[in-house]
């Protein structure tokens, strides 16, 4: 029986807006096929094993704590999440964790050391936050995945701008995404995926919980389908949340 082994880093301090539940919706996907589970943290000062997880994943967090997280990030576990990605494990960041994975990010005076997997650069901007309801196009490949649509909540101060070298993980349908200017949202490289979109992610989009699954375990053949009836049901107020 295969099994997938979540990184969670710093789930204690990057956790606002309820990212905690894609843990829990990823653990629930897998136990209901019989698909072994199992999650264990990184936290402030504890080395990375790039090697021990099929997924590595971030969540948000205050200004305080991602200043602490962003120091850590540098300075302890920096080459292992770049010979975790090396290998195609599968990072997902959001919101806060996901502004920590280029190159750096301008808070203020302060300039925070970014992890370098991709190439984006992130400033707090002195004008309105970015909030509301937000749906993004994305394409992630093969013939069973074709546009589809995630939906979320974005809540940023910070503006995001991607280099020539980084590609966007979707096109803005509603919301502002990245900046609220070119209509580009999150970020994907290979296995590496970071977005805005929280509230929490996975529970509104069932489907994308099942890719990163499929892509963390390298499955060749496609999940089990399951009973989603509310799943579809929460996927499709987000949905008209962000007017789609």
């Amino acid at each position: 029986m295969p099994e997938l082994r979540v990184c969670a880093l710093y789930p204690q301090l990057m956790n606002i807006y309820a990212d905690r539940g894609n843990l829990l919706m990823l653990q629930r996907r897998c136990e209901w096929r019989g698909i072994g589970f199992q999650v264990f943290s990184s936290n402030l000062g504890e080395p990375l094993d790039a090697d021990g997880a099929d997924l590595y994943y971030i969540g948000g967090g205050q200004d305080r704590d991602q200043k602490l997280c962003a120091q850590d990030l540098y300075e302890v576990k920096r080459d292992a999440l770049h010979a975790a990605a090396a290998r195609d494990a599968v990072i997902l960041a959001v919101c806060g964790g996901y502004q920590l994975l280029g190159r750096s990010y301008q808070l203020g005076e302060e300039l925070l050391p970014g992890v370098g997997l991709v190439d984006l650069r992130t400033v707090r901007a002195e004008g309105p936050r970015l909030i509301g309801n937000v749906a993004i196009e994305v394409e992630l490949g093969g013939p069973e995945h074709g546009p589809r649509v995630l939906a979320g909540f974005e809540n940023h101060g910070g503006r995001t701008e991607l280099g020539s070298d980084a590609s966007a993980l979707g096109r803005v349908l509603r919301g502002h995404g990245n900046n609220g200017r070119d209509r580009l949202e999150g970020v994907r490289h290979r296995n590496v995926i970071g977005t805005y979109l929280h509230g929490p992610l996975l529970p509104k989009n069932a489907w994308f919980a099942d890719w990163l699954i499929t892509r963390s375990l390298r499955l060749e053949q496609p999940l089990a389908e399951l009973n989603d009836d509310l799943e579809t049901a929460a996927h499709e107020e987000a949905r008209r949340a962000a007017g789609l």
